[in-house]
């Protein structure tokens, strides 16, 4: 009942606030404008990304009180999204964003996490019943920051689809929710049952034709929060098969990732140049529209996410 609650006042909160963002990104003009590489042809609302952190971040204080988890999500939201609303209103203009400023604000959330004792320490030692092999603090540091910065932008670059983005997360946060309630983290099942109900009610305007889009602020915050829930559940105690478990449960975000990054290598282009090679764009020339483009991929995250949960469950044995 906790969590139905949770689940519902977080989808309420967002659901009957989001018209307010939307007049409210008309009046301070964020908005993202039509271009070569975008798909809408008119402009579109990009304050849902600010609405999400704002209903995700008060629910979390008021439920969780002040704790590390808590404060990560907090502090840590609070940098990439003010980021974020930067580069959306730069990108409203006309003008791009520079890329550093970004790269080290996700670099600095990260590093709150990290400050508040949320890590990945370390694997199961195969050898040895119930051992540990715990990472030194450096790579430890190391790892999860890397982990949370690839997640906070592998989510940001699936972001190119009405609903897509926020379809992945409460598909992605759900897995996590279950991930942490079987590992017995149920302040990060708190947390990601939070931001499933803020994106089911984003998604009701965020679905094709979107009204209102979550912007880099948005996407950034989306990932960055499943990256931490991943950290702070699903990879504690991590053994041999679980280990898999988050990159499974974040499976469209990361794979869509490496194979664009592989197209542009083996093409001879920057990693970090923008194009149309994401799985999005290539199911859309081959004759897909938008809905089905979406729920194509929704189907494939379901079931990422549910081979997430039995490795998981085998793990356990």
């Amino acid at each position: 009942m906790k969590y139905l609650l949770l689940l519902s006042l977080s989808y309420l909160l967002c659901y009957f606030l989001l018209p307010l963002f939307k007049r409210l990104s008309f009046y301070w003009g964020i908005l993202d404008q039509p271009s070569a590489r975008k798909i809408h042809a008119k402009p579109i609302p990009l304050l849902g990304g600010l609405l999400i952190y704002l209903t995700v971040a008060s629910l979390v204080l008021l439920f969780l009180g002040i704790n590390r988890l808590s404060l990560g999500i907090v502090v840590g939201g609070a940098i990439l999204v003010t980021i974020g609303l930067l580069d959306d209103w730069y990108k409203s203009k006309g003008r791009e964003f520079y890329v550093w400023p970004r790269l080290l604000a996700q670099v600095g959330a990260a590093g709150v996490i990290v400050a508040l004792g949320i890590r990945i320490d370390g694997i199961t030692n195969f050898f040895v019943d119930h051992g540990m092999i715990m990472f030194p603090d450096w790579l430890a540091t190391a790892l999860t920051i890397l982990w949370i910065v690839a997640i906070t932008n592998m989510m940001n670059f699936i972001d190119g689809v009405d609903g897509l983005a926020a379809g992945i997360t409460s598909i992605s946060s759900m897995t996590l929710f279950f991930i942490a309630l079987i590992q017995g983290q149920y302040a990060a099942a708190m947390v990601a049952i939070i931001l499933m109900g803020a994106v089911l009610a984003f998604l009701k305007y965020n679905f094709h034709p979107a009204s209102i889009f979550m912007g880099d602020s948005g996407a950034t915050f989306l990932g960055f929060t499943l990256a931490v829930i991943a950290v702070d559940g699903a990879f504690k105690g991590a053994t041999l098969a679980s280990i898999f478990v988050p990159v499974f449960a974040l499976g469209v975000p990361i794979f869509d990732t490496l194979i664009v990054f592989l197209k542009r290598f083996l093409s001879g282009k920057g990693l970090h140049i923008a194009d149309r090679s994401h799985t999005h764009h290539t199911l859309m020339r081959w004759g897909l529209n938008q809905k089905q483009t979406v729920a194509f991929l929704y189907l494939i995250g379901a079931c990422l996410s549910l081979t997430s949960i039995v490795l998981l469950l085998y793990s356990t044995i």
